[in-house]
């Protein structure tokens, strides 16, 4: 069984650092499963990214505040069975009360995180992307202290990705950076400013503006055609890739069941399915099938 150590989660912050200098990012990728992970780690991911929405998503609950600290750090533990990588966790705003967010934190530290987000959206939250709710911002003060909270509980232990969603609620720029240093004045390790803007302008600009030590992080879903190196040159030391492998299995599930509504087999049409021995090699590397 992989478990994070102290050691890995000093790993992430160095390496984090590196990446700045370097300007080459890490990549994390979303996952809720053992199987995702071990996804992750043959295609060589840095990190993975346990998402509040893919989370919500697999136990049937809209991405609304309604995970609690128990569902992720049930998530954690299973991908660190399979996956010797470091587990960043999206606790969105963390329940929105400091006693919340000292709870979140002492959990995940327990089940073996190596780095909590924490974002100013007000309680209860909405997706970034949704059409049907919007998103508001908590005060800053509150989103000051419920970081300090979390840092009094993990100490030097874990890393705190403070993530602001003004641009996501329209605010401007000058108002989303001045959230951001705030937020590592009071503790951030890294900083999230996140955009929903399709043309990557906007995140390009994020990276021109941020001139403070902290690491800066991306979560590229509204702009996928900036590729890794451009976001490093950019100036981001982390790219999430928050949802884009429970799409996929969404996507190659529909696919695998329509072929077999219209053929009656899941082995026609050219449908790709793994073998048996896959799943079972997830959980124990040693096991073998005959099919």
């Amino acid at each position: 069984m992989n478990i994070h150590t102290e050691a890995d989660i000093a790993s992430l912050g160095g390496r984090l650092e590196q990446a700045a200098r370097t300007r080459c990012p890490l990549r994390a990728v979303g996952a809720t499963s053992a199987v995702a992970a071990k996804v992750a780690v043959e295609t060589g991911f840095d990190a993975l990214w346990v998402s509040g929405l893919e989370v919500s998503t697999a136990l049937g609950l809209p991405d609304e505040n309604v995970l609690g600290p128990r569902d992720l750090a049930d998530t954690v533990r299973a991908l660190a069975r399979t996956a010797p990588l470091p587990v960043i966790v999206d606790v969105d705003n963390a329940g929105g009360q400091i006693a919340t967010a000292r709870r979140f934190a002492d959990d995940l530290a327990h089940a073996g995180a190596a780095a909590l987000c924490l974002e100013d959206s007000a309680y209860p939250k909405a997706n970034s992307f949704a059409l049907h709710r919007t998103q508001q911002l908590t005060p800053v003060a509150l989103m000051r202290e419920q970081l300090t909270a979390m840092r009094t509980i993990t100490g030097d232990e874990m890393l705190l990705i403070a993530r602001t969603e003004a641009l996501i609620c329209g605010m401007g720029l000058n108002e989303a950076m001045e959230r951001a240093a705030s937020y590592v004045a009071a503790g951030a390790d890294a900083v999230l400013i996140h955009s929903k803007d399709t043309s990557g302008d906007q995140a390009l600009a994020i990276g021109a503006a941020w001139t403070s030590a902290a690491p800066l992080v991306t979560v590229p879903t509204a702009f996928p055609h900036l590729e890794p190196d451009q976001l490093g040159e950019a100036g981001f030391a982390l790219a999430i890739y928050a949802n884009q492998l429970s799409r996929a299995a969404l996507a190659a599930m529909r696919q695998a069941a329509a072929s077999f509504a219209a053929t009656g087999s899941f082995t026609s049409g050219g449908t790709p399915l793994s073998e048996v021995a896959d799943l079972l090699q997830v959980a124990d590397p040693t096991a073998r099938a005959c099919l």
